[in-house]
């Protein structure tokens, strides 16, 4: 089994990346570095309680991200089609990622959870330079990662 990477930390630049969105469109989180701080936050699964109501506390909250010119990504490793049903059964506003093959989520080092059988639930939060400005982890405390993401999106105005 390979080894996994050690997560990213504060500091750290961003890796490139391009997975499909929940429409099956590719996006480049290089063509948002410049333009947008990013809310990059890693989930395990479409429709369980926990990444139900962290999805949901970030589509309440997400005007507000938008305001301080952030943009909210979500990542997990279901396909783009379960993202299209997951964003329009919660009206979803944000992008919602597709990393079937957990390509991205080794490149952050995110953490496996539940004795590795699912993806770590980690917010990352990156200025307009791609740099990150604050980590956030926690399986049980799903809508904080929102308040914590929130808090450091506000200082970056």
């Amino acid at each position: 089994m390979a080894q996994s990477r050690e997560m990213l930390k504060v500091g750290d630049k961003i890796p490139s990346f391009e997975l499909p969105d929940q429409n099956g469109k590719l996006i480049s989180v290089d063509s948002l570095i410049g333009s947008k701080n990013l809310v990059i936050y890693f989930y395990p699964k479409d429709y369980t309680s926990g990444c139900t109501a962290e999805a949901c506390s970030f589509r309440d909250h997400y005007e507000v991200f938008k305001e301080y010119d952030a943009e909210v990504i979500g990542i997990s490793t279901d396909g783009a089609s379960r993202h299209n049903a997951f964003a329009k059964s919660y009206q979803l506003g944000f992008i919602l990622l597709s990393d079937k093959g957990k390509k991205v989520e080794r490149l952050f080092g995110v953490p496996r959870a539940l004795f590795g059988l699912t993806t770590g639930r980690v917010t990352f939060v990156v200025d307009k330079e791609g740099i990150i400005r604050h980590v956030f982890q926690s399986q049980t405390q799903a809508t904080r990662h929102v308040d914590e993401a929130l808090q450091i999106v506000k200082s970056l105005k």
